[in-house]
């Protein structure tokens, strides 16, 4: 069974957000998508300033199985890069919630986050 933290937010296309105490947004894939994709090879991921639109593409990540599109959760800036995927992808692999997160971002609309999935609504999801 996957990792669900119940502390998260969740999308469709299974990347999870979680809202800092500043305000910002830090974003990765979840459990299940590491899971299902296998080991992971390499993450491309936006540079700084790029402004990310829900439910669209903001990257990709490589695995030996496919390549996979990364989608926003929410509308923001993305202020934050983890670089250190260039040199360690399988970070993903090993900590997707912690060392493996992608982005972080400055939401435009606070309330974006509560209109995701909570885990016991992904969970269901990943149960279908």
């Amino acid at each position: 069974m996957s990792n669900i933290p119940s502390n998260l937010r969740y999308t469709k296309e299974h990347e999870w957000a979680r809202l800092e105490a500043d305000g910002t947004v830090v974003v990765g894939i979840t459990d299940h998508a590491v899971n299902t994709l296998g080991d992971i090879t390499l993450v491309t991921l936006p540079t700084v300033g790029t402004r990310l639109t829900a439910d669209q593409e903001f990257g990709t990540i490589d695995s030996v199985k496919a390549v996979s599109e990364l989608f926003a959760p929410i509308d923001g800036e993305v202020i934050e890069v983890n670089t250190e995927l260039d040199a360690s992808p399988e970070d993903v692999n090993t900590d997707c919630y912690g060392d493996g997160w992608m982005v972080r971002i400055r939401p435009t609309d606070a309330g974006a986050l509560d209109r995701l999935l909570t885990a016991e609504q992904y969970e269901a999801l990943i149960k279908e």
